[in-house]
């Protein structure tokens, strides 16, 4: 597994501690691998989910850094989304 995956699993965990997800959602790292979150939290892995957000490793890491906008980075193509659109928006306020 690589650092950016463990890195982000420790960082979603932290912000997103309490917050109720109400479904599956996926972060897929170009060329690095995956990350699951739930209302459980976040764990590395690569399973099925409600939605799916994609994008590469410095845009991912921007993102979870919050030097980048997760809606920024969907309106300029950085970050694509799949699955649902409403689920992904409640990451993205959580993340923000």
């Amino acid at each position: 597994m690589s650092d950016i995956v463990n890195e982000a699993v420790k960082v979603l965990n932290e912000k997103l501690a309490g917050e109720d997800i109400g479904g599956t959602a996926k972060f897929d790292i170009e060329g690095e691998g995956a990350v699951m979150i739930d209302d459980a939290g976040a764990r590395a892995g690569d399973e099925e989910a409600d939605v799916t957000m994609s994008a590469d490793s410095d845009t991912f890491r921007g993102i979870i850094e919050g030097d980048i906008n997760p809606t920024s980075a969907f309106m300029s193509g950085k970050l694509s989304v799949d699955g649902d659109m409403g689920m992904a928006m409640k990451l993205a306020s959580a993340l923000a």
